[in-house]
């Protein structure tokens, strides 16, 4: 489970920002008992805050550290794929990620610092007995490894300047590393991150909503229907269940009963080749018939819960991370709430999955507790800051507090400031 995440120098994060999976109330059947840790930690974690506050951003900061780890080694030749602060000194200082989490309830810490050229600095450790000891570290080009680990000596091969040590040491057997980076890989990203979904060579991204084709998966997955997808792509410990993505899906109540997936032969105008692709078709009821949708012409409600159930029950089984930015995006506020009780309901989320969301819906603050919540706010700089609702300015927020009329009431900041005076001088409407 996610521990802690710090990001540094990207985008609009400027200092550094901090968002804690901590629990403060620890006497909750929601708050997950960490032994080895000697805390809790929380399957639930909201940012709220006004537009271009730099809410997504902090989803977008782990999401970047998660693909370095994935695309370093193939990709990164010429240059670091960075996005330092704008302004001030952010272009010309290095950026630095922390992630923290349990590995079979070990804690584990790595720390990454970058700028666009090279890798800076790059650590992972792990705390066995509570005592912290080093995995790898490593100093520009130079890398030390913990004493008995041998196996990772090749590392220092495939090193570069612009390479993850991680990226390199993951791909030998040595489970210190890899389990840390699979736990990472694993991590998911919903809602309007960009994102690109290619399967058995064919690109999804243009004509599925994100998640879609992970989603796919789970109900092209039966008894009586052979799988359309190379199985070589598909995550081997994840056992497809078609039934519970069905239930799933009929949770929402959008008068859908069945999912189709299968292939559609497709003829080109200036052409006699005839292509074959995969469709998707979601199969409505009415009071005496049935009729398959083609999934293009769903409502973007039905589009983001079909994109969720995959990744969703994903994370339940593996007991990974799911990030989804701007969760209340074409979703009803009751779809919402339920999901976070999928997260929250220690029956329906036994492994302790962990979901991360970015809102501008208050409603949901009503099934959050003080400690799930997260502000983000505009400093006169420009930069994100990011502060826990629970410790609000240094005053303890009561736990029995309403939240969402707090929040509304402006008790703890975080909302636009409207000028109305400058839009009515704009229009003319005053002098």
């Amino acid at each position: 489970m996610l521990i802690r995440f710090e990001a540094r120098n990207f985008r609009s994060i400027g200092e550094t920002v901090e968002l804690s999976m901590v629990a403060v109330d620890r006497d909750r059947v929601e708050a997950r008992t960490e032994a080895l840790l000697g805390e809790s930690l929380l399957p639930v974690a909201a940012i709220f805050g006004p537009n271009a506050s730099g809410k997504s951003n902090v989803i977008a900061a782990f999401r970047w550290v998660r693909d370095a780890v994935a695309n370093s080694l193939r990709v990164w030749d010429e240059q670091i794929p960075l996005e330092p602060f704008a302004f001030g000194r952010g272009p010309a200082m290095s950026s630095e990620f922390v992630v923290e989490s349990t590995v079979d309830g070990v804690r584990n810490e790595y720390v990454l610092e970058v700028d666009r050229e090279r890798v800076v600095y790059e650590g992972l450790f792990h705390y066995p007995e509570k005592k912290r000891r080093r995995i790898f570290e490593r100093d520009g080009m130079e890398l030390k490894l913990q004493r008995g680990l041998g196996g990772l000596s090749g590392t220092r091969e495939l090193l570069t300047e612009r390479t993850l040590a991680l990226s390199v040491a993951r791909r030998f057997n040595e489970p210190l590393v890899s389990t840390f980076a699979r736990d990472l890989l694993n991590t998911q990203t919903l809602g309007n991150v960009p994102q690109r979904y290619q399967l058995a060579g064919i690109d999804f991204s243009a004509r599925l909503a994100p998640g879609s084709s992970e989603t796919m998966r789970w109900f092209e997955h039966s008894a009586e229907q052979t799988s359309l997808f190379d199985e070589s792509e598909l995550d081997i410990h994840v056992p497809y269940d078609r039934q519970q993505a069905l239930a799933l899906l009929r949770l929402a109540d959008l008068g859908i009963e069945d999912v189709l997936v299968d292939t559609q032969e497709v003829s080109y105008s200036d052409s006699s080749e005839v292509r074959t692709r995969r469709r998707l078709r979601l199969l409505h009821r009415s009071n005496e018939d049935s009729v398959p949708f083609d999934f293009a012409a769903e409502s973007e409600g039905t589009k983001t819960w079909f994109q969720l159930i995959g990744p969703v029950l994903k994370a339940l089984r593996q007991g990974s991370l799911v990030l989804f930015d701007e969760l209340d995006a074409s979703l009803h506020p009751t779809l919402s709430a339920e999901l976070i009780r999928l997260f929250h309901n220690p029956g329906t989320n036994p492994w302790g999955a962990q979901l991360i969301f970015t809102s501008h819906d208050t409603s949901l603050l009503s099934h959050l507790n003080r400690d799930e919540v997260w502000l983000t706010d505009k400093r006169a700089d420009g930069s994100t800051r990011l502060g826990a609702l629970a410790d609000f300015a240094g005053e303890r927020v009561r736990k029995s507090q309403n939240l969402e009329d707090a929040y509304l009431h402006g008790r703890f900041g975080a909302l636009p400031q409207i000028d109305n005076a400058g839009l009515y001088r704009a229009l003319g409407l005053i002098g």
